[in-house]
């Protein structure tokens, strides 16, 4: 299929890599079906909404900055896309990359939950509040901030 790209312009996308949010991203709930594409730079990716080209999302596998990262989510709610076990899900943080040298951060409140074996997504919000909307990647990385 063919994707109108926020970051690439026109490309081809397998089918595998599309995935269907039924609630849509906060913000975004109207928009329900993305694709997840390879950023040019690892360990990043694009999350690019399939319907509208101004709509994509940087992502980042959070436990790579974060390895005590704890996504706890109901099982009632993790059902509502499918997912019985831990090992069915994928799961990524939104990225912000600011302008004028502020910190990239990730948010580790509101990670997005994706079903790999039917690629169905939700957008969780974790109540532990260690887990907040702007995590610096950078310091974390480093050990310099918790």
């Amino acid at each position: 299929m063919k994707v109108n790209t926020k970051a690439f312009g026109l490309i081809d996308v397998d089918e595998k890599q599309k995935i269907n949010f039924p609630e849509g991203l906060f913000g975004f709930e109207d928009y329900n079906d993305y694709v997840l594409l390879d950023a040019e730079k690892e360990p990043f990716f694009w999350l690019q909404c399939v319907n509208e080209q101004d709509i994509a999302f940087i992502l980042v596998n959070p436990f790579l900055f974060r390895p005590d990262y704890e996504v706890n989510i109901a099982n009632e709610e993790l059902a509502k896309i499918g997912i019985t076990s831990p090992e069915n899900a994928l799961i990524f943080s939104i990225v912000t990359i600011p302008q004028g040298g502020n910190p990239m951060t990730a948010n580790l409140q509101g990670p997005l939950v994706i079903n790999k074996a039917d690629m169905k997504g939700m957008q969780a919000v974790l109540s532990d509040p260690r887990w907040k909307t702007k995590h610096d990647i950078i310091a974390e990385l480093s050990g310099t901030e918790k």
